[in-house]
């Protein structure tokens, strides 16, 4: 009868079976080895088999019904019968192959893989230090530490002491039997009566908890899985709601400001328009500028949660209808156009009303001039003088009625003026429109009563003058000649009160100009004076000799030396003060002068600066000068640097505030407004966020799919080597071609990537380059990297669609696989088994969105985690 050695307890207590796992090493190494064990176990097994009358031929078949493995059992437990060390060590052998040797924890197996997961579940239990199957176990808390771990309603550990060994024991191995099906194994006296419990014993009893528990093992495994799906499904509906509500907000403040812009009510007074000009201002310095932030957020936000799906292989954010990216671009465009044409309006309003307020003055100067003219005419040609009056007196009247009517004729263009002006007012569109028809009306009514007075004592006067011939020549002369003086006196001072109005230098000197060529003609003007008081002097002259009796005064005109002499004086009194007026305005011009050349130096400095910074930033965003990192340090800074750069635009904007307050509208000395800087300033702001957003989501890209420095730095030199017009984007065709260069076959739609091409293909690879391509395969590519059809594709988009060819990431068959282990292995999972296995949130997560299950096994309250796990992809609706 062949022996071997059945005592494991011999030798290295730590080397259990060591002929066992030579034996196995030596089956890995030896091809042969299934030849000479079917050879060897057979024999043996006959052998021993031979005693009980029977053998076996084929070991796997003849022992396939246990008959013949259970006599062979009877006939060696004959051979052990009575010595119980070798029956315990042939059971233990039992109890180690089949109930310990399978465990595996972490890479170790057996009684180190069980040790391993015994210290891991009993790590939060302070009381609790298992090192060994020994002395470990003797206070019993390790047994409890084990039950309360997984099924903590089991024990109150709380309450447990350590000084209390034998309650803590019974307490484990009577909750162990009643509720976890755990044989009573031992007795807590045989573990606390001995100074050292054996350790095959406590391994045999603590196998027994690992195979219990090792179901919620998995279970454990499962939820972590649906945890950290549901966490990152839940933070992209956070920012997805975050996203809505920005576009909400910023949408509704650029419909309730765009009507405020679009508001053309015009106002009465320049006060008024002035304060709706500051009104703007304010909008622009302090409302709008954080709106543009919000804007500029929205887009990073936006392009962060779409790199965030990608990475988690979740469907792509397609905001609520009216509240996408381009929507908001396209409210703001529209806010933009509507301040743009506020701002013309606005101007052109306070030039209208400045212009209305020089006319409104000028028509009241020249209506009170001609009403005072007017005065008191209508009685003197209404007069019957004429009737009684001698025939000197008669041709007296009728010359000063010439005289009237030659100063009659002189005033028909000061009417006319009147007209004219008024008319202009209308056509402005002048508030107190009405009160200047009315005076208008007035003038012009009296201005024809006139003219038919005038004709019709013309007409009497004629038919007296035939029966009275004398007149004196004299006063005829004097009022001849000082009628027209007079006259030019008039309107000399009307001139020289005149009001104007200009925006250059070149209108103040020209109107300096032509008050010095009237200075010029005073000197005439005074000999014309002398010669008319010469006249009247003349007449005294003859008076006094002649003794003429002289009834009143000249009978030829109202115009007296005195009248003349006061006019005189006041149109030498207005020189002067015309002077002052004009050197005032000129000196106004030059620092409105100033100003426009102040404005235009710096905008002319600005304005390339903007632009130029612009193009460096397009030229960073496609260089590759160090890691992603080291190109966002520098972008940062470089945002920083064009930050810093604000006060240069303040103070613009201050210098662009004084413009405006002393009205200047025009500057020949710089092409650029004040809304082509604001305009560029802020697309610079918006660019360098945007190239900053990008290389973060290319960061985020690159971590999350685990690509290298030194892929990226291939991508971005194929993307940069077909981006010939150096935009930023490829083309439909540009693209094609750098897939190409990167080893994607796309010009046959049915062939996969082999990283190499046959002739054939190497062939259609250099007609794509030209025209020739698979279409199917590259619109299909091309629906990916450009979703909204704009025909180019960006650099993100192109590193997303090359991450996504060389990463992997959950799916929603991982989940669904994940959902059935919570549920036992069911088709449907219950509310109770959720709340069980997840945390609160989300456990109650799913519960509100899992559809009823509905198949042929369904029971009340069942859930469907089938639908919901697709749905988590965008494979269903949720």
């Amino acid at each position: 009868m062949p022996t071997f050695d059945m005592d494991p307890y011999d030798g290295d207590e730590n080397n259990y079976m060591p002929q066992e796992d030579d034996w196995d090493r030596d089956m890995l190494l030896d091809p042969a080895w299934e030849k000479q064990q079917r050879k060897t176990f057979t024999a043996w097994c006959n052998s021993h088999l031979r005693k009980a009358g029977t053998q076996i031929e084929n070991i796997e078949e003849d022992f396939r019904d246990g008959l013949k493995l259970m006599l062979l059992l009877e006939v060696i437990s004959e051979i052990v019968d009575g010595n119980a060390k070798m029956t315990l060590g042939m059971i233990w052998t039992i109890i180690l192959r089949f109930a310990i040797q399978d465990i595996s924890v972490e890479e170790t197996s057996a009684k180190e893989g069980l040790l391993l997961w015994c210290q891991r579940k009993t790590a939060p239990y302070k009381n609790v230090n298992i090192q060994n199957f020994h002395i470990s176990w003797k206070d019993g808390l390790g047994f409890c530490a084990l039950i309360h771990r997984h099924r903590p309603e089991l024990i109150d550990y709380g309450k447990l002491r350590k000084d209390d060994p034998m309650t803590n024991l019974n307490t484990a191995f009577d909750v162990a039997e009643k509720y976890l099906d755990i044989p009573k194994m031992l007795d807590a006296e045989d573990i606390v009566g001995t100074a050292r419990p054996d350790e095959k014993a406590i391994m045999t009893y603590v196998s027994s908890f690992y195979h219990a528990f090792s179901g919620a093992q998995k279970a454990e495994t499962a939820a972590n899985r649906i945890c950290k799906v549901l966490a990152v499904n839940q933070e992209n509906e956070q920012l997805m709601e975050d996203y809505e509500k920005l576009a909400s907000d910023l949408l509704e403040w650029i419909r309730r400001t765009i009507p405020w812009l679009e508001n053309r009510a015009p106002e009465n007074t320049m006060q008024a328009m002035q304060q709706k000009l500051e009104d703007f201002r304010d909008y622009r310095r302090q409302h709008k500028p954080p709106k543009v932030q919000e804007k500029c957020q929205l887009e990073i936000n936006f392009n962060t949660l779409q790199t965030k799906l990608r990475l988690s292989n979740r469907p792509a954010f397609m905001p609520s209808e009216g509240k996408m990216v381009s929507d908001v671009s396209n409210a703001w465009g529209g806010l933009e156009g509507a301040e743009k044409g506020y701002e013309e309006w606005l101007l052109n309003e306070i030039r209208r009303l400045e212009r209305l307020d020089h006319l409104a003055e000028k028509f009241r100067q020249k209506a009170a001039i001609h009403e005072t003219w007017t005065e008191g005419k209508e009685v003197m040609l209404q007069a019957r003088d004429f009737e009684t009056a001698s025939l000197s007196e008669i041709k007296a009247l009728l010359k000063k009625h010439e005289a009237f009517e030659s100063d009659l004729a002189a005033h028909q263009d000061r009417v006319e003026q009147i007209a004219a002006i008024a008319q202009e007012l209308n056509e402005l569109d002048y508030y107190d429109s009405p009160s200047v028809n009315a005076r208008c009306q007035n003038i012009c009514d009296q201005w024809d009563a006139l003219g038919a007075l005038t004709q019709k004592r013309s007409e009497a006067l004629q038919r007296t003058e035939k029966l009275l011939e004398t007149i004196d020549q004299l006063y005829l002369e004097f009022a001849k000649r000082a009628a027209p003086f007079n006259n030019w006196m008039e309107g000399a001072m009307e001139d020289l009160q005149d009001t104007f109005i200009v925006h250059t230098i070149e209108e103040i000197q020209g109107l300096s100009t032509a008050h010095e060529q009237f200075k010029a003609t005073l000197p005439d003007a005074d000999k014309e004076r002398g010669a008319i008081l010469g006249i009247h002097n003349e007449i005294a002259k003859i008076v006094a000799t002649y003794h003429v009796n002289m009834a009143g005064t000249n009978p030829y005109t109202t115009i007296n030396p005195q009248d003349i002499n006061a006019k005189w004086d006041k149109v030498r009194q207005l020189v002067p003060q015309r002077d002052q007026a004009l050197i005032e305005e000129h000196a106004r011009q030059q620092n409105n002068e100033r100003l426009r050349r102040q404005f235009a130096n710096q905008a002319n400095v600005i304005g390339p600066w903007i632009q130029t910074k612009m193009e460096e930033i397009g030229r960073i965003s496609i260089e590759m000068h160090g890691t992603l990192e080291d190109q966002l340090t520098h972008l940062r800074q470089y945002e920083k640097n064009i930050v810093n750069y604000k006060p240069k635009i303040d103070q613009l904007e201050g210098d662009h505030q004084l413009i405006q307050e002393a009205l200047i509208f025009d500057n020949k000395h710089t092409n650029y407004t004040m809304e082509h800087i604001r305009v560029g300033w802020e697309q610079l702001l918006t660019t360098i966020a945007r190239t900053i957003n990008e290389i973060e989501n290319q960061i985020l890209t690159r971590d999350a799919k685990g690509i290298s420095q030194d892929q990226m730095n291939e991508f971005r030199a194929s993307f940069n080597h077909f981006d010939r017009d150096h935009s930023g984007t490829l083309g439909a065709e540009e693209f094609k071609a750098c897939l190409i260069s990167l080893g994607f076959d796309i010009a046959n739609d049915a062939q996969k990537k082999t990283g190499m091409m046959e002739a054939e293909d190497f062939k259609t690879c250099l007609i794509s380059l030209g025209y020739n391509m698979g279409e199917a395969e590259f619109s299909r590519i091309m629906s990916i990297v450009d979703p909204n059809r704009v025909g180019v594709v960006t650099f993100q988009a192109f590193i997303d669609f090359m991450s996504r060819e060389t990463a992997d990431t959950d799916t929603a068959d991982q989940v669904m696989a994940s959902f059935k282990v919570l549920a036992g292995d069911k088709n449907y999972i219950l509310a109770d088994e959720l709340r069980r296995e997840l945390p609160p949130d989300q456990a109650e997560y799913c519960i509100a969105r899992m559809a009823p299950y509905a198949g042929p096994d369904a029971i009340p309250g069942a859930l469907d985690y089938m639908s919901f796990s697709t749905a988590l992809y965008g494979e269903s609706d949720l």
